[in-house]
């Protein structure tokens, strides 16, 4: 064999790297899951040990920052079954599956494109998380908020709207 092909053969062969990554992903992505878990059940744990307006505010407050948690662990999610598809090869089981498009991915921009679509709406929870945190003292607060969720709705609605014209919708 020449040494040209030997060099090719370990090129290619280079690609297997990306399991690091994979596997890597698809451990954070896991324990996240199970961290969300745990973030619901320690909001419940209010309900038994507070009064209702106070476990009210609390568990509202942990349900948001597990839906964090679970879109956090779907980037990873995603990006580990990406990656695989891209690199190594196609997953049949996904292909097996009629309704699992959104996990399918067929090339490098169409995996950043779903991971920018689960960190928008990342950003949405965590905004929302702490617009419900904040003491609103006087009108210019609410003004404030209102002109926020007044801009993010605008960018999801462009973003929808540009998805629309390519005759996708998320």
């Amino acid at each position: 064999m020449s040494l040209k092909r030997i060099f090719e053969k370990i090129l290619w062969n280079s690609r297997l790297l990306i399991l690091i990554a994979v596997i890597s992903s698809l451990i954070s992505s896991f324990s996240l899951f199970f961290l969300g878990v745990l973030e619901i059940i320690k909001g419940l744990s209010f309900i038994i040990k507070e009064d209702y307006l106070i476990a009210k505010t609390k568990l509202v407050t942990y349900i948001i920052s597990a839906v964090d948690i679970f879109l956090i662990a779907t980037v990873l999610l995603i990006f580990s079954l990406g990656l695989y598809e891209l690199f190594i090869g196609r997953i049949e089981e996904i292909e097996k599956e009629k309704g699992s498009k959104i996990l399918q991915v067929h090339s490098l921009d169409e995996l950043k494109e779903k991971i920018a679509k689960v960190i928008i709406m990342v950003l949405i929870v965590v905004f929302f998380k702490h617009a419900m945190e904040i003491t609103y003292l006087n009108l210019k607060d609410l003004i404030y908020l209102s002109g926020t969720i007044l801009l993010i709705t605008l960018s999801y609605f462009l973003l929808n709207r540009a998805e629309m014209k390519k005759g996708k919708f998320i």
